[in-house]
């Protein structure tokens, strides 16, 4: 029995949360050091920025959910196959001496229209979808005009109905949620700005341990400014470990909130501008603080689930989560930007996987509005030539024979696009 990804996500979270004691990662002794500065001194020791003096945000908030399952499955053993096979040698067969010849060529089915099996065992024909992107259309004034994707409606509405199906972890443990309703506006907005620091490449699950450590064990009254200012950074670091990149975290965790006291009054900034200035804030995470924290949606916050998503949809055909937070919002109505990341977020932890997406349970599959739909698997066939000698008993003649043996190396997924 395959166990639910989200009762495993929970019972992680629930267990964590009843541990007393936490082990935390391997420092060395540099990284300490530069931790200790803080106290010392007051210094902020940041990373040294990337090529060209970029700063770069990690884009991935729960992935997890980008990653094979941490429980080993025989499922998801690679496939392989031998290209010689043993012969079943019974009495008074001639015996035989086998040399193989390899020449190999890769042959493919051709895909077909096949039936789609849901979880439930129903089977329904599948139609063929096309991409149906957003285009730019020039009138005659010169004026350029982007139009919608002509079924962006009818997809946005059957994953709105699927979500209603299905509890996410982004639904009770995203970055929005985690903030104490009993604080301040001030500190509920400044523990916002924590969680959004903390969840790029790592799971919601994770990051809702983390930040409840640092409610629980910071003193009273728990996540604030002033606690943060005042913890010892290699403390602060035990307190963040399980997240992903936890000693830069450290670094920007501190050293923002020297920025917030200094500038900010002890508040967060209420522009895009000003909580991009913060260290390891980039702009997927300034749209979604600004929206969650103020309550006014300026722009898209686009993470790797919305841009996977839309561009599986066809909506458009993005290289970076910037290209597809301008080209989303060059047609998709304002109303909707705040919710599309929620939305997709969810879609992506429970239906349309990183690895292993569920299309048989998916709406957009049944009713052919997704392109990118798995709907077939198609085999390589591979063809290993050969040379066989046989001996036969009690004979020194010896016949060379020439085989030709089909082995499947591998099997490639068919996609709703590609059938005829």
């Amino acid at each position: 029995m395959k166990t639910s990804r989200i009762a495993r996500d929970t019972a992680k979270v629930a267990i964590s949360f009843s541990q007393a004691d936490y082990a935390p990662r391997r420092q060395t002794r540099a990284f300490a050091a530069s931790l200790q500065a803080f106290t010392a001194n007051g210094e902020v020791p940041l990373p040294s920025p990337g090529r060209n003096g970029v700063k770069r945000e990690d884009t991935s908030d729960d992935d997890s959910l980008s990653t094979l399952a941490s429980v080993f499955d025989i499922e998801d053993v690679p496939f392989e196959s031998s290209t010689s096979r043993k012969r079943k040698r019974g009495l008074g067969s001639p015996s035989t001496a086998i040399t193989t010849k390899s020449t190999s060529t890769s042959t493919r089915n051709s895909p077909r229209k096949p039936d789609l099996t849901s979880e439930d065992g129903t089977v329904g024909k599948l139609k063929k979808a096309k991409r149906q992107p957003a285009k730019r259309i020039v009138n005659e004034a010169g004026e350029a005009k982007i139009e919608a994707p002509a079924n962006w409606e009818e997809i946005y509405d059957a994953v709105r109905e699927m979500r209603k199906e299905r509890l996410a972890p982004v639904d009770t443990m995203g970055c929005e949620m985690l903030a104490e309703e009993h604080l301040t506006p001030r500190d509920k907005r400044f523990q916002t700005l924590i969680a959004l620091m903390l969840s790029s490449q790592t799971k919601d699950t994770t990051n809702a341990i983390a930040m409840r450590r640092l409610q629980t064990e910071l003193p009273s009254p728990g996540l604030t400014l002033e606690n943060i200012l005042r913890v010892d950074p290699i403390k602060l670091n035990e307190l963040i470990y399980v997240v992903g990149f936890h000693n830069n975290k450290t670094r920007y965790i501190k050293a923002a909130a020297l920025i917030l006291r200094d500038h900010y009054a002890g508040d967060i900034p209420d522009s895009i501008e000003g909580l991009m200035s913060l260290p390891g804030v980039g702009p997927k995470m300034a749209y979604l603080c600004l929206s969650a924290a103020w309550g006014r949606t300026e722009g898209i916050g686009v993470d790797v689930h919305v841009h996977r998503i839309s561009n599986l949809w066809g909506w458009h055909k993005t290289k970076a989560p910037e290209e597809t937070r301008a080209s989303l919002e060059a047609w998709l109505p304002r109303e909707r930007w705040h919710e599309i990341n929620h939305l997709l977020v969810g879609f992506g932890q429970t239906i349309c996987l990183p690895v292993g997406r569920k299309c048989g349970d998916c709406t957009l599959s049944k009713k052919g509005l997704c392109p990118s739909a798995v709907v077939d698997k198609k085999k390589v066939i591979k063809k290993v030539k050969g040379e066989v000698a046989v001996k036969g008993e009690g004979s020194e003649t010896v016949e060379v024979k020439q085989t030709e043996e089909s082995v499947v190396v591998k099997e490639e997924d068919v996609l709703a696009e590609d059938v005829n």
